[in-house]
């Protein structure tokens, strides 16, 4: 560990004894090693650097975490305003990115490349290509659930409630939004609207038209399914940081139990 690191804007971590000759301690010539009662100084007079994506996000809640389990206790204020916000606006973009990915390729897969690239897959081939669309979300919800194993301090927790905070509003709204979305879109849908819309293609009318009303009923399963795909990814990393510090805090209790040998 270093004896300075700079998370959210703020540097200056400082472990141990100075070392000076004016510090009156006997161990003069062991400085720079830790001591978990250091003071922490805030040496940053520059611009907040905020997160750039997840893996810095998870960097800096490292960071947060070995300081913390190493004893130094922080105050709530050593991760500002400003530091939240820089972790809530990276769970929002993540959850933005994954919800518009998934909104715009599930369609594509089910309506587009099954029935009419594929036609007749196997079931291996099924199951890959359906897969696709879901991807980024499954991989960035098990890269969140990843993080629920540094929920130790006030800093971790403040760190970590902020970034999925971000995420799960964004896909909850989103969520919400691509099942009124295909609601209305379904029910506007009418033959009389689609063929209107159908002769501004000339020649093709006819095949827009009659393409479109026999997908018509297969859009609402498939948006229900998009919807609580995405509310599952909001609800999973946050169900998952609370069952890990739920059965981390009854192991200690169950530990210290033992120790005392009191129920």
């Amino acid at each position: 560990m270093s004896n300075s690191i700079n998370s959210s804007g703020f540097s200056g971590y400082k472990g141990g004894n100075s070392g000076s000759s004016n510090s009156g301690s006997s161990s003069g010539g062991k400085g720079g090693s830790y001591n978990p009662n250091a003071a922490i100084i805030n040496t940053n007079s520059g611009q907040v650097e905020r997160p750039k994506n997840i893996l810095s996000v998870i960097s800096e809640i490292q960071q947060f975490y070995m300081i913390e389990k190493m004893g130094q206790e922080l105050p709530a204020e050593f991760l500002t305003l400003e530091g939240s916000l820089g972790f809530f606006n990276i769970g929002a973009k993540s959850g933005l990115t994954e919800g518009l990915f998934l909104l715009l390729l599930l369609p594509a897969v089910d309506f587009y490349v099954m029935p009419f690239v594929l036609k007749s897959p196997g079931l291996l081939i099924k199951i890959m290509f359906g897969a696709i669309p879901y991807l980024p979300v499954i991989a960035n919800t098990f890269l969140c659930a990843f993080i629920s194993r540094y929920f130790i301090g006030v800093i971790t927790r403040k760190a970590i409630n902020s970034f999925f905070t971000g995420r799960m509003l964004v896909l909850v709204a989103k969520s919400f939004m691509i099942y009124v979305f295909y609601t209305l879109l379904t029910g506007l849908s009418t033959p009389e609207r689609v063929w209107s819309l159908a002769q501004h293609a000339n020649k093709n009318a006819e095949v827009i038209y009659y393409g479109y009303m026999s997908t018509l009923p297969h859009i609402m399963p498939v948006a229900t399914r998009c919807s609580l795909f995405v509310l599952g990814a909001a609800i999973l990393p946050y169900g998952s940081v609370f069952l890990m510090d739920m059965w981390r805090r009854s192991k200690i209790k169950r530990n210290h139990a033992r120790i005392t040998g009191k129920s």
